[in-house]
């Protein structure tokens, strides 16, 4: 348990925790190419931001980007990592209260080691005290190691006495099981109404296949879990098949050897779900559930370029489950019937094609109506686009004259993203484009800002900066609330 820090700690270890009234960032500067329409603020002279260490012993406090907010924003849900790669050696989930700053522990491994289990990247369900986080197979050794395709989705309630469970059945002996999965999972988020969570995947037995046939490829793909519907398995393993609480569906098609110049794509990843009760088609209609996610596809020389791909599901639950099969040794698990795939950008023939970046995850507004990516102007830096879930024309929303580094995060009303660059924290209004910097870099060269997250209501932020404690240095939590900056 971690007592809450003393006024002289927090002072030491918050990198400024007051931000005092008149201190103008002098970071922001204009582009004097572009003075005329230049759309970041420079000066912030009536802002008072405070910036809160909640966390401070000498481990990893390691967020997950999205979903860290419980669903009443009184908890931050993390892992124990200190490094983003060691999720196959971390053994514990915790939660820190947002106003006491005490710290639980709701998910500990007891045979944890280097090889794994291993544990990480927990997203909070958006209406009850639950997560959902990476979890590695419990027979994890020296020999079969914590992996891509080694790892699953483990449920933990927090109503239930931390009550742990699979989400994710899986079945890597044939025949296999319809609605299991075959090798590993991960980057999980809930959608709005909490019936479905997206993740990607690896598969184990396309893996394992790939040996011996140089024909067959593990090529990464996307799904969702049906909430609900549980799954059981008659065949165990060694541990590596079991039951689980949810049934898996497959929501998009990947080809190893794309045609160039074609919609195919042989990766895709990074997904979000569009809308909090999907999007309004062209024709008036509503779409209730639908996935946008990163495709990579061949342009017509030759080249990779990440495009943005959405996936179109079907209401009916019935038909989602009956209309798929457990896949073969050779090929993967098939896409149910009603989901429909479509590319949303075309890029290839811009300056800087494609999606491009810091590692990214797709967000949607909160109507469906627009989903936002990182790609490049025709000056090189990178500025957050939008597109519709109908496609279309792409537009620019930031205007800035330098590059973020962290992946962005967007309010839950829909009205700023935010992001960091060179250790600040940076937020643009979606309606003007106005970026405004709510928290400059501290004198530190680097703390590895990284993980912003919003709040599930109001505006404050949580993030991990990378604080020196006994001569190391470990990731924190820290907050700032913006009430005071963005429009009433």
């Amino acid at each position: 348990m971690i007592k809450k820090l003393k006024d002289w700690e927090l002072g030491s270890r918050a990198f400024g925790y007051v931000l005092l009234s008149g201190l103008c960032f002098s970071m922001i500067h204009c582009n004097p190419r572009n003075s005329n329409v230049n759309n970041i603020k420079e000066s912030l002279d009536t802002i008072k931001t405070v910036e809160i260490q909640l966390t401070s012993d000498p481990s990893g406090h390691f967020l997950n980007q999205r979903q860290a907010f419980s669903p009443d924003d009184k908890l931050l849900v993390f892992d124990n990592r200190n490094d983003d790669s060691k999720i196959g050696e971390n053994a514990s989930i915790q939660v820190v209260d947002v106003e006491t700053q005490e710290v639980k522990t709701i998910y500990q491994l007891e045979n944890q080691t280097v090889f794994g289990p291993g544990t990480g990247a927990v997203s909070f369900h958006p209406s009850r005290n639950e997560v959902v986080f990476i979890h590695g197979l419990m027979n994890a050794s020296q020999e079969k190691p914590y992996g891509f395709t080694a790892r699953v989705a483990m449920q933990v309630s927090l109503d239930e006495s931390n009550k742990s469970e699979a989400m994710e059945a899986r079945d890597v002996q044939v025949p296999f099981t319809k609605g299991a999965l075959r090798g590993g999972s991960h980057a999980y988020s809930y959608s709005s109404d909490g019936r479905f969570v997206s993740f990607t995947y690896n598969d184990q037995v396309l893996e394992r296949e790939s040996l011996v046939n140089p024909t067959i490829k593990d090529l990464r793909t996307v799904g969702a879990f049906i909430l609900g519907e549980r799954v059981a398995i008659t065949r165990r393993v060694d541990e590596e098949n079991f039951d689980g609480t949810s049934f898996a569906v497959l929501l998009a098609e990947v080809t190893a050897d794309p045609k160039p110049g074609s919609d195919q794509i042989n990766k895709a990843y990074e997904e979000c779900w569009v809308g909090n009760a999907g999007y309004t088609k062209l024709d008036g209609t509503q779409q209730n559930q639908a996935l946008a996610f990163l495709g990579d596809v061949m342009s017509e020389t030759g080249e990779k370029v990440t495009e943005v791909f959405i996936a179109d599901i079907s209401s009916s639950i019935s038909e989602l489950i009956s209309s798929v099969d457990g896949g073969s040794l050779t090929s993967l698990p098939a896409i149910p019937a009603g989901v429909n795939q479509r590319r949303l950008t075309f890029t290839a023939d811009r300056k800087y094609p494609g999606v491009q970046g810091p590692r990214q995850w797709l967000r949607s507004s909160p109507d469906g109506n627009s989903i936002y990516f990182y790609q490049k102007d025709e000056a090189g830096i990178v500025q957050i686009y939008t597109v519709s879930p109908n496609g279309g024309e792409i537009k620019a929303i930031t205007k800035n004259t330098f590059s973020p580094d962290t992946s962005f995060s967007l309010s839950s009303d829909g009205k700023y993203l935010a992001y960091g660059a060179k250790e600040a924290i940076y937020i643009t209004g979606i309606s003007d484009g106005i970026t405004q910097q709510v928290l400059a870099s501290p004198d530190n060269a680097s703390t590895n800002l990284s993980n912003i997250n919003w709040s599930n209501t109001g505006h404050t932020l949580a993030y991990n900066r990378k604080v020196d404690l006994a001569g190391k240095s470990y990731f924190q939590i820290f907050t700032i609330n913006l009430s005071s900056v963005v429009d009433k």
